[in-house]
This record gives C-alpha cells, structure tokens and sequence, in this order.
C-alpha cells in the first residue's frame, strides 16, 4: 500500500520532465592522436585550435600546441608520453598554459605547472596567468639604479648587480655557478627581495641540496621553488622558466622586488631542442632551431626595473648557462651573452687554484650595474680590477725564474693578497660593511707577505671584530652614501687593531705597492 501511495508523485514527477525544455547542445570539439613521440603528441581533427592553447587527452595528460599545420597539430605532453595512446580522443580547452600567481606560493616547493611539489597541500593562489605574455615596452621601465647585494666580495666589489638587471652566470660545470645564485638568495634575508629559484632539467639530488640549504637558513620562507627536473616531460622543462616569471611579474605589479635565477638555460634549451626536432622543424646551427634566440629573448625581456604607473616593482633575473672547455663562442652562450646586461664568468683555470668563488674579474662585466652599486665599493674596489689583472700577468712572467726587483716582489705580493682577500666559502654571504673591511685591509697590504691559510685567517679575525663598532658606517651605507674618510680611518683603525698592527692614522699601511 506504501508503493501505491507514492506512485502519483513518481509520475507527476516524471511529467514535470517531460514537459521541461531540453538542455542546450553542449558543443565540444574533440580531435584525434594521430603519432605520439618522446614528450610530443601530433594530433588531427582540431584544426581550429590556437598556438599556445592547452589542450586535454582522454588519459589526462594536458599539451601545450606547439606546431599549427593545416591538418595536424604539434603538441608538447606536460606529463609522461607513455600514458598516452595513439588513436585516443583529444579536447579543446579554449584556454592557453596559465599558473598560479599570489603570495601562496612563497615558501613552496611545486612544478612547472604550479602543482605542489613539497606534500604541503595545495597552494593557495589568489589567480591564474598566462605564462606567455608580452613584455613590457620601454615607456614602462625606469633606470637601474639600485644595488642587488649578492654578499660575494668579487660580484659586489667589481661585477655590481642592480635591481632589474639581467645579469649571466656562465662556467664550464663544477665551477660554483649554482652556488653563486644560491648565495645571492641566501643573502636575501638581509633585504625585502623576493627569490624565485627555478630549476630546469637538474637533478633531484641538486634541486634537493638547494631546497635543504633554503631551508636551513631559513630564506626558504621567502622564497619560491619551481622544479623541472631531469625526470619530468620535456615539456614541463621548457614552460618551466616561463612560469617563474609569471609569478614574478605577479609581485612587481605590487610594487614588490623580485630575484629569479634560472638554473639553467643550457638545459632549456636542449629540451626545447629535443622537442622541436621531434616534431620536424628544420634545424640550425648546433641542432638548434632557429628561433632558439627568440625563446630565450621573450623571457629575459620580461625584467627589469618598472615604473610606479606599471606596477614601480622590479625583476632581476640571474640565468645560469653551462660551456664546455671555457668556449664562449658556442651557440646558446653567445646568444644569452647578447641578451642578457652582462656576465659573472667562472674560470675552471680558478676552481684548479682552488679559488672560490672562482669569478674571472677580466673576463666579466657588469653593463648596468655600475651605476647602481653601492657609492662606498666604487671607492674602495676602484683599483681591484686594475691590481688582480697586472698581479696575474706578473704572475705568468714570475714562473720563467725570472730575477725581479723590489717592486715587482712587492705587486706579486699584494696580488696575491687581494685575490686571496676574494675567496668566500659557499653559504656564507658577507653583509657589505665586512666586505668593505677586508677590502680595505687588503687593498692597504695588510695581508702582504702572508700565505693563502693565514689571510684566510686573517679576514676570519677582523669579521669577528666588526661587533657594533661600525654601525654607522654600516647605515651609511645601507643609504647608498659615499664612503667619508672618517669612515675609511675608522675600518682602517679597526682592522689593524684586530690583526694585531700599528695604528699609524689614515692612509698608512702600504697603499699601492
């Protein structure tokens, strides 16, 4: 009897449904995979799709169009190929490659698609970007005159970085070109910068060692890791740096500073490579195709320094690219060295004198930076350059045996002390003041005549001294004014009173020899 009671509502329900309009057609339009490739999928029957767009394969891997043909298209697979089967339907989504953008994301670890890496949970985005968007036009940028400290006495001293400015890291491998990123990072956590470390076709091991160092020095907190590593699709590696960058753009529309270092470009661009002769393109020199210059060119231009109607943030962006046996002439090298605003150059013929970090000071150059280092270095690193470069060619006719005078003895001398006043363990950046102090020290010859182990010692021994003696120097420079002679007395005073040396005034102690 329950049954019966209820079976008019049962069918005025159904007459209700009935009498409903039918559902508007939903119109989808779905292609085929016609071949599939290391990381490349080529698909037929979406001949109105768009470059860039994204599109989703019926096993759920997502491709970016990468190749429009007339009857078919090249796809770049943003998860693993073999998971796709030729034959398998394919689906327009009508949108292009987005991440996730906002303040979430700090102190993340997630991939090149912006899905967490680090089992913390999702990420809480206040947005999605395009990855791919034009860079900003000249009217929008402003001058590069402000310091980026890197914390490395051999950068700040005589290869300034400014924020916004776009400057290389090239060396052969092994020679600290990861560390030099990571300590620039690290010593982040003495200014409000931003870090984005974005890791391209690395190994997880060295992406991990990176991370567990960010975390140790607690500057993982204020920064962002994007990993594309060597296991992962070679499409998740070329958005990769792409991605970085859009959500740095994020933080220089808040009027935010932001440090991205791309480590490295020579790993990008071997994916994109890789890719593009899997799809046929024709190629180039090396193998390359020809808009290899035009790939890197679209993402460095998006740094810089911006003015407040655009956003009055800033991106400076470190790209780390590999040579092989010191050749600067290769291709992706001579590309990025056109591209970028200068270049940190590590010498291996450095790493075997076991001078880290091993930066080639004849070899680097700084376009920009000049103009916004700190006033207090251009006087005291003013003569850096000009001594380490007449200290090695002395250094090369001093092997022959040669009998030298007195003053030749005494450049050798004091070259040798200033190179050896350069060297810097990794993970530990110096505040600028200290630098300053153990320049100074070595450009006055207080190191003179003392060996590699000893100066070493030495520059231990008056950073130890430092204490708040120098706290307005210290905050002098933190204003970017001058170095007053008062201030170069009092560091002078100070760093001959912690090595144990006769205080004899101002612009005593050996000058130049």
């Amino acid at each position: 009897m329950a049954d019966e009671s209820h079976r008019p509502d049962v069918q005025d329900f159904i007459d209700v449904l009935l009498d409903s309009p039918a559902p508007s057609p939903v119109l989808a339009e779905v292609g085929t995979v016609a071949t599939v490739g290391d990381g490349i999928a080529v698909v037929a029957g979406l001949g109105r799709a768009l470059s860039d767009e994204l599109l989703v394969f019926a096993s759920g891997v997502r491709g970016v169009v990468l190749d429009l043909e007339p009857d078919r298209l090249g796809v770049v697979l943003l998860g693993p190929s073999e998971r796709v089967r030729a034959g398998e339907d394919v689906w327009r989504t009508h949108k292009v490659i987005s991440v996730p953008v906002g303040p979430g994301l700090v102190g993340r670890v997630v991939d090149a698609t912006g899905q967490p890496r680090d089992g913390k949970g999702r990420v809480a985005a206040v947005a999605e970007r395009p990855v791919e968007v034009r860079a900003p036009d000249i009217l929008s940028r402003g001058a590069v005159t402000r310091p980026l400290a890197t914390g490395l006495k051999a950068v700040d001293a005589a290869v300034p970085v400014g924020l916004g400015q776009r400057e290389l890291i090239i060396g052969d491998r092994q020679t600290g070109k990861t560390s030099i990123a990571l300590d620039t990072i690290l010593n982040q956590a003495r200014s409000e910068v931003l870090s984005i470390y974005c890791a391209i076709g690395q190994r997880g091991d060295a992406v991990a060692r990176v991370i567990e160092a960010l975390r140790e020095s607690g500057q993982l907190a204020n920064t962002i890791v994007v990993v594309a590593g060597d296991e992962d699709a070679p499409g998740l590696a070329y958005i990769a740096p792409y991605a970085a960058m859009t959500m740095a753009e994020y933080f220089a529309d808040q009027a935010r500073d932001v440090l991205v270092v791309f480590d490295d470009l020579t790993h990008h661009a071997r994916s994109y490579r890789e890719l593009s002769l899997l799809l046929r393109r024709p190629p180039g020199r090396e193998a390359f195709p020809g808009d290899i210059f035009y790939v890197h060119a679209r993402l460095l231009e998006r740094a810089g320094q911006f003015t407040e109607e655009a956003g009055g943030g800033s991106i400076t962006a470190l790209p780390v690219v590999e040579t092989q046996a010191e050749n600067l002439s290769a291709y992706i090298p001579t590309n990025l060295i056109s591209i970028t605003d200068g270049q940190i150059y590590l010498s291996p013929r450095l790493v075997r004198k076991n001078q880290f970090p091993a930066v080639d000071l004849g070899v680097s150059v700084s376009r920009v930076g000049g103009k916004a280092q700190h006033r207090a270095f251009r006087d005291v690193a003013g003569n850096l350059r000009v001594t380490l470069s007449q200290f090695e060619e002395l250094e090369d006719f001093a092997r022959f045996g040669t009998r030298l005078d007195d003053a030749t003895r005494a450049r050798l001398s004091r070259g040798a002390a200033v190179r050896a006043a350069l060297r810097q363990p990794e993970r530990d950046p110096v505040p600028a003041v200290e630098q300053l102090l153990v320049l100074l020290a070595a450009m006055e010859g207080m190191f003179d005549g003392r060996s590699e182990t000893e100066v070493v010692a030495a520059m231990d021994t008056i950073r130890a001294s430092v204490g708040d003696a120098l706290t307005g120097v210290a905050t002098r420079i933190a204003r970017n004014e001058p170095l007053a002679e008062e201030d170069r007395a009092a560091i002078l005073s100070l760093a001959r009173k912690a090595l144990g040396q006769a205080d004899d005034g101002p612009g005593t102690g050996g000058g130049r020899p």
